[in-house]
């Protein structure tokens, strides 16, 4: 390809390496301190926080060689996950990584980073990593000198940065979409809080408190198992992360950290009534508020139906979000779910809170709809300009480089 040379990773970087799990391994996890950046954390383009773990000074100083800085690129080297990657983002820094993401640190005067990253999670060179990844002994994984010797080819570095900029643009909005989605979720936790932990719902002065198994609610609220309010649960068909489409029909539900894992043109594994509906990962404990044709992407997913309509769509929904499950049994998640005690408000406050929580989760709707699109444009056009067939050498592109 004309204008593009083919240069090593070992070549334009001043580190390639993993880091390790702190001694005491999950045990040892703090709530707050020095991030410690783990697989489920590192998608393409893109980082999940939920599950963020954190570390104190004292475990950070043993994995002091393992320190991120600002512009490095994260790279999933073992297991399933295996060859995805992203930028770290600033606002988790001071950082470390254990044994399953090695840090790229690229020589900002020989190439651009983004640039680097955007050619690591193209189609063309995600292949390669995945093939390499595969020929490993005994599972998947890359090793550092794989890594080293991983050839690319590559533009001139002001057009590097030029192609950086572009596809920057739409991960800014595609973040800044995420923002405030965040805002939203957040929003309607608090009120979720206020009304059903706190009792402080509109109206709630004139009501009386009385005895129940949860301790003491307002009067006409009762008390219900999770079981005994659904009439239906369903498992439906599911699209192995393998069989993942860049591009196609019907969104996979991933039942990892990231919403939409994929795609597939799988009909049979389509599930489109009714909706909304709320969808729990029994191995994963991560329940997600769907409003729109999609497949189940990942085993132990279920469908819950509630019984009483009054219950959908945001009231059942954030009341199942907020069941602690952290302590049950791995992969029993749901039968002890079902066991779960709780609050069934009056049908005007639970009509009140569906109507303005509501409100919410539509414009949730709205902005993952718009970062779909992004995201598609944005994959559309970076194979085109990685490998030079649109030519940026004349753009005056200005932005994020």
């Amino acid at each position: 390809m004309r204008g593009l040379n083919k240069i090593k990773l070992k070549e334009i970087t001043s580190k390639i390496g993993s880091g390790a799990t702190p001694r005491g391994g999950k045990n040892s996890y703090k709530s707050e301190g020095i991030s410690l950046i783990r697989s489920m954390n590192v998608y393409d383009s893109a980082f999940e926080y939920t599950d963020l773990a954190f570390i104190n000074e004292m475990q950070a100083k043993e994995l002091s060689n393992v320190q991120v800085e600002r512009n490095d690129i994260l790279l999933n080297i073992t297991g399933a996950s295996v060859a995805r990657c992203c930028m770290v983002p600033d606002n988790i820094l001071p950082a470390r990584v254990n044994q399953h993401v090695s840090i790229i640190r690229i020589r900002q005067e020989m190439a651009n980073p983004r640039h680097i990253l955007y050619c690591l999670i193209s189609h063309q060179y995600k292949q390669k990593l995945l093939a390499i990844a595969q020929g490993g002994a005994t599972r998947e994984a890359l090793t550092k000198e794989k890594i080293e010797d991983f050839e690319i080819l590559v533009p001139s570095l002001s057009n590097q940065h030029k192609i950086a900029s572009i596809l920057s643009a739409y991960d800014d909005l595609i973040e800044n979409n995420n923002r405030r989605i965040k805002i939203l979720e957040e929003m309607a936790q608090a009120i979720y809080r206020e009304w059903f932990v706190n009792f402080r719902f509109p109206g709630h002065e004139k009501v009386k408190m009385v005895k129940s198994e949860l301790g003491m609610i307002p009067e006409g609220w009762e008390v219900a198992k999770v079981g005994d309010l659904l009439w239906k649960i369903e498992r439906r068909p599911r699209v192995k992360k393998e069989d993942y489409l860049k591009q196609g029909e019907i969104p996979a539900i991933d039942q990892g950290a990231e919403f939409i894992g994929g795609y597939t043109n799988d009909h049979d594994a389509l599930h489109d009534n009714p909706l909304p509906i709320i969808v729990f990962g029994d191995h994963t404990r991560i329940v997600k508020y769907i409003d729109f044709p999609f497949a189940s992407g990942a085993d132990g997913t279920q469908l819950l139906y509630p019984e009483n309509e009054e219950l959908m769509p945001a009231y059942f929904y954030y009341t199942v979000k907020n069941i602690d499950l952290s302590s049950f049994a791995y992969a029993r998640h749901f039968k002890f779910l079902k066991e779960q005690e709780v609050l069934i408000p009056d049908s005007q406050t639970l009509k009140l809170f569906n109507e303005n929580v509501g409100l919410f989760l539509k414009q949730t709707s709205i902005f993952r709809k718009r970062n779909d699109v992004l995201r598609k444009t944005r994959d559309l056009l970076l194979p085109k300009l990685i490998s030079g067939e649109i030519d940026v050498e004349n753009m005056n592109f200005t932005g994020r480089a």
